[in-house]
């Protein structure tokens, strides 16, 4: 009888706790990797990373100089370097090396500004904010994809009220200004740097609004009207309103091992969210602004607080909520096993 019932509670759970998008995410968690979608025309449709030395990746960015191609990196332990990787195949399509810089302590996260500049975030201090500083560091995207080194430009970071860490850079496709959201569990805030930032001395950011999420990446949208910050189990959409941002609802995030990475595609139409760990998968989600509503949907939510427009809450049981539905998963999927075994 125990059986039985175990399944059905931890399907009754499941299904009350998650939306179809959410619970598709997780029993692909449970299947394993996906295979790499080799028939897709671009990464829109997600792809899987195949080159082994990308191990951390920890943050997403898509080329706008060359359609179909992301960039990401590893978290920490690999060195100066930058992937270029086929959305199409999840191959990699360049290694790029910087130079000019220290090295590297924490890169958490990647973006692409005007003029195809790639930003890089040097920001993660897993130590709690210890560290006074933390770097940024700027390079133009290579015009031709292969193998090479590039000189870099190192800018020194600061925040106004003390040291924090952070995995989310992000730079607005329109001015060039560079933001980063801190990474607290209670929700964090979206820090403005300078207008133009200096080579030459230290650069403050200083917060400027409130994020109610455990953020672990973020992303504009192309046209720089929205914002979408991800974390391990779930999403918000931002109006970006010019730096006063206005919540719009909640974005699909997948369940996936360690979600750390968000960017949108390069026609703004998807989402592209990427995990840790070797050969993972990057998932692709209708962007918010695709649908007919124009906010997101409930599916995959889970903030710090509820605050702004937008169904749904996000208070900080949301991290909670979404273990519990992964258990709720597991419970489900053992549970059938039993079941065919007895039979």
């Amino acid at each position: 009888m125990r059986r039985p019932f175990a399944v059905r509670a931890g399907a009754l759970v499941t299904a009350a706790l998650l939306p179809a998008a959410l619970l598709s995410g997780a029993l692909a968690v449970l299947a394993g990797p996906a295979a790499s979608p080799a028939s897709a025309a671009d990464g829109d449709k997600g792809f899987t990373l195949e080159d082994p030395r990308i191990t951390e990746s920890s943050g997403l960015a898509a080329s706008r100089q060359h359609p179909g191609v992301y960039w990401t990196h590893n978290d920490s332990d690999d060195g100066p370097y930058l992937y270029a990787v086929d959305g199409a195949t999840g191959k990699t399509l360049a290694r790029i090396t910087l130079t000019g810089i220290g090295t590297p302590r924490d890169v958490e996260a990647i973006s692409i500004g005007p003029d195809n500049q790639i930003w890089v975030g040097d920001i993660g201090d897993n130590l709690g904010g210890s560290w006074q500083y933390v770097w940024v560091y700027r390079l133009p995207e290579p015009k031709k994809l292969a193998d090479r080194t590039v000189r870099a430009t190192q800018y020194v970071v600061k925040y106004s009220d003390g040291p924090r860490d952070a995995e989310s850079l992000l730079v607005h496709p329109r001015t060039g200004r560079v933001y980063i959201i801190d990474k607290k569990e209670d929700g964090g805030h979206l820090y403005e740097g300078p207008a133009k930032l200096s080579a030459s001395g230290a650069n403050v950011f200083r917060p400027i609004a409130p994020v109610d999420l455990w953020a672990t990446d973020a992303a504009f949208s192309p046209d720089g009207s929205r914002l979408a910050v991800r974390g391990y189990f779930g999403g918000i959409s931002y109006a970006w309103n010019g730096g006063r941002i206005a919540r719009e609802g909640r974005l699909d995030v997948p369940l996936q091992r360690q979600g750390e990475s968000v960017s949108y595609s390069a026609d703004g139409r998807k989402l592209l969210y990427g995990s840790e760990g070797s050969h993972s998968a990057v998932v692709a989600e209708d962007a918010p602004e695709g649908s007919p509503s124009g906010s997101a949907s409930a599916a995959g939510g889970g903030g710090a607080a509820a605050s702004g427009k937008g169904g749904g809450s996000s208070a900080p049981g949301g991290a909670k909520v979404g273990a519990l539905a992964l258990v709720a998963v597991c419970a489900a999927f053992f549970g059938v096993r039993r079941l065919r075994r007895r039979g």
